[in-house]
């Protein structure tokens, strides 16, 4: 599957910002869609995940309750919202997806098999 990540841009502290991730290729449906970012000098991380249904979500600590994922099956795209930016979130945000299947590890990185491109968001304080 392919993925095309978009909506980054540069916003004040405090500020909004809604990612897209669009998918082509083998059935958007049988995957589980994540968004993981790097800061500088630091490891990807996980941010957020959604099962193939938009059922079930997962987030990271530093998000919960600020960042919003879900999903369009029928528009094959998947968001993240994003609201009360801080300057600790600036990274590049990456999407990614992973075959459905057991959620236990749905934070790791490599449980997902493709990946976007990644798009930057940058918090100014």
């Amino acid at each position: 599957v392919q993925l095309q990540a978009s909506g980054g841009g540069l916003v004040q502290a405090g500020g909004s910002l809604r990612l897209s991730c669009a998918a082509s290729g083998r059935t958007f449906t049988t995957y589980g869609m994540g968004w993981f970012r790097q800061a500088p000098g630091k490891e990807r991380e996980f941010v957020a995940s959604v099962t193939w249904s938009g059922i079930n979500t997962y987030y990271a600590n530093s998000v919960k309750g600020r960042f919003t994922i879900s999903r369009e099956n029928a528009k094959n795209t998947v968001s993240l919202q994003m609201n009360s930016l801080n300057p600790e979130d600036t990274a590049v945000y990456y999407c990614a997806a992973r075959p459905e299947g057991s959620y236990v590890r749905v934070r790791a990185r490599d449980e997902y098999d493709y990946w976007g491109q990644g798009t930057l968001v940058t918090v100014s304080s």
